[in-house]
């Protein structure tokens, strides 16, 4: 799923910059949003906020630049959305930041704010989700955390806009903390020789001393950029010759001497109370999660995205756009207009005509498809701001488990129900090359992103339940097949699962409605030109006779293999250039009677397998390298034609519908 992000120009390079840090999931992209008055996507779970994004914030006539960086878990960097955060921290002049911690999970965070004070960088501590903390009977001594640590502490709830003005008011507040600990001596002298070799950086040289000690190599590239040869050998050899002191790895000694700190930082500031009684919502958090009752719970949350999505915006709301707005007003007075202003009739065809923008492109992105996809970015934020999606994907863990990935890898995929384009950029949180390049292949191949599925589903709105489960029954099949495969044949190693599932809320409307907008408001931008785009290639391609070739040239392949008609060529050829236009060209086939239920089937499940849209692949190219996306779209382009090919012919033996 493509996440909508607003992005604010720096218009003062003098205003303050202040940095958002903080562990995943900690409500981060809230108080973004909260500050800056512009709304990032907030998900209960990490890998939302992949790019950096920024904003500006006027507080009391001072404006300040915000900068949102990546969850992170430590700023030793283990994956891409750690190292980004880190090289901001390092490289970027920053004048405050402020870490977001979930209250509940204060451990988690004290280890990243232990980390950020060795930066001896300007710092203040957001403690969010205050009342799901309190909920579980967990209070924070605030005034003796900023006591201990020398440093502002303030309590929010972001959801609720608690807290918000406090935060405000001491945006501007720059200190640095005044807390310090030690390492063991030999530590600590190693420390010292290495400071005395290393340049003037944003960050202390103290904590660039750790992160070598710790065996960080992503910080070799900053180390060659500002150091001789000579003097990155000297500084390797101090590390070397410190870890042959010790038995265990340097790294873990750093690491478990941090935890103790924490722990005894914990032990003044935190009181556990009697939880409250959970109540419906921790009973329906448990269920959701169970490995029995949460399979029902999923089929309806499935039944009533179907119901929402595939009646409520494909059917009743499709057909007042189609039907009523543009078929009775904006169409005929298009033509009308059209038809009077302009004599020429090559611009009147390329408007109004078969293949014309107004009554082609705009029909099909505005009448057909946009209520569809409203609906489903209803359903999807829903889905994301209650906490389900994380559950969703400890549901489906074991599956992904035969596939040779982790959980996380299940993050991307429900990302992908968005935008595939996107989703594939999250594949950096999957901590290893084979997990990425497994996931990069699935989203390409099987996992239809919101507006195509949106259209799909208005499509199966009109059919027996039983073709839905069909085309889901075998895109599922097929998504566990090649991931299975290509466990086995693909090269590498998969890692450990860990994720925290934060507690079943009930979703903020405010927070649904501004998501459905950004992201309508994100569809209407990027997707509606591809539509024009698309419109008139095929325009060009119909004056030219290149359509007509190919739909000859085709025909043996969609006719005889898939056993549909000729006309649905050309919306698996502008397939290639959105998926959703390839779906809505088959929509429209379906309105027109031209597709039985078996053909809407073999149809879907083809297109749904067809190569990946021209922006997925550019991505693809980009992340993965040019000869790994031809291979991925050599691969899917026939195989997704094999499988349409058995699909018809077992549904035809079969004699299903």
């Amino acid at each position: 799923m493509h996440e909508h992000c607003h992005r604010e120009k720096e218009t003062r390079s003098d205003a303050p910059r202040i940095c958002l840090v903080g562990n995943p999931n900690v409500g981060k992209s809230a108080i973004f949003g909260l500050l800056t008055g512009r709304y990032v996507t907030v998900s209960n779970y990490p890998g939302t906020t992949v790019e950096i994004v920024k904003g500006e914030a006027t507080i009391h006539r001072e404006r300040f630049l915000i900068i949102d960086t990546p969850g992170v878990n430590t700023l030793i960097p283990m994956s891409e959305d750690e190292r980004v955060t880190r090289d901001i921290l390092l490289e970027e002049r920053i004048d405050n930041v402020i870490q977001v911690i979930d209250t509940k999970n204060i451990k988690r965070g004290l280890f990243l704010t232990l980390q950020l004070i060795e930066m001896g960088i300007p710092l203040m501590l957001d403690l969010n989700m205050k009342d799901e903390a309190s909920n579980r009977g967990i209070e924070i001594k605030e005034k003796r955390l900023s006591s201990i640590l020398g440093i502002e502490v303030v309590s929010t709830v972001a959801v609720q806009r608690k807290g918000i003005s406090t935060l405000k008011r001491l945006l501007s507040t720059s200190r640095r903390s005044n807390y310090r600990f030690s390492y063991d001596r030999a530590i600590e002298e190693c420390i010292l020789k290495i400071e005395e070799l290393l340049p003037e950086a944003y960050i202390s040289k103290r904590s660039i001393a750790l992160m070598i000690l710790s065996g960080d190599r992503t910080l070799r590239r900053w180390l060659l950029k500002n150091l001789p040869e000579d003097r990155i050998s000297l500084i390797e050899s101090l590390r070397d010759a410190l870890s042959q002191r010790y038995s265990l790895p340097l790294s873990y000694i750093i690491t478990q001497k941090r935890l103790r700190v924490v722990d005894s930082i914990v032990e003044g500031i935190l009181t556990r109370k009697e939880a409250k009684r959970g109540g419906v919502s921790a009973s329906l958090g448990e269920i959701t999660i169970h490995p029995l009752y949460g399979l029902p719970f999923l089929l309806l949350v499935l039944y009533l995205l179907y119901e929402f999505v595939g009646r409520l915006g494909a059917g009743v709301m499709v057909d007042f756009f189609e039907d009523v707005i543009f078929g009775r007003y904006l169409n005929p007075w298009a033509e009308a207009i059209v038809t009077a202003v302009i004599p020429i009739k090559f611009i009147q065809e390329l408007l109004i005509g078969p293949y014309g923008i107004i009554t082609m492109a705009l029909t099909y992105a505005i009448a057909i498809i946009l209520p569809i996809t409203t609906t489903f970015f209803i359903a999807f934020a829903v889905m994301e701001d209650s906490g389900y999606l994380p559950r969703l994907a400890i549901m489906l863990n074991k599956v992904f488990r035969a596939m040779g990935l982790n959980g996380k890898a299940v993050l991307p995929m429900i990302l992908g129900l968005g935008c595939d384009t996107m989703a594939t950029l999250t594949t950096r949180i999957l901590d290893t090359p084979k997990e990425r390049l497994i996931v990069t292949l699935l989203l390409a191949l099987g996992v239809p992103c919101s507006a195509q599925l949106g259209v799909i589903l208005g499509m199966f709105g009109r059919q027996p339940v039983e073709a839905v489960i069909i085309w889901g029954g075998v895109i599922t099949s097929v998504i566990i097949f090649v991931g299975f495969l290509s466990s086995r044949i693909i090269p590498g190693h998969g890692a450990d699962f860990i994720l925290e599932v934060p507690p079943l809320r009930l979703p903020h409307p405010s927070n649904i409605l501004i998501k459905t907008m950004g992201r309508i408001e994100w569809y209407l931008k990027e997707a509606v030109p591809l539509f024009v785009l698309g419109t008139v290639i095929l325009f060009v391609a119909d004056k030219l006779k290149i359509l007509p070739l190919l739909q000859e040239t085709a025909s043996p392949v969609i006719v005889g293999l898939l056993g549909l008609p000729a006309q649905a060529t050309e919306s698996f050829i502008m397939g290639f250039l959105r998926r959703d236009y390839g779906a809505a060209g088959l929509f429209s086939l379906q309105q027109q009677g031209l597709l039985n239920t078996e053909q809407v089937v073999v149809s879907l499940v083809t297109i749904t397998l067809f190569i990946p849209c021209i922006a997925n692949l550019f991505v693809i190219i980009k992340e993965r390298g040019l000869k790994t996306a031809m291979m991925i779209s050599a691969f899917i382009f026939p195989f997704s034609i094999l499988v349409g090919a058995i699909l018809h012919k077992t549904l035809t033996v079969l004699a299903i519908f």
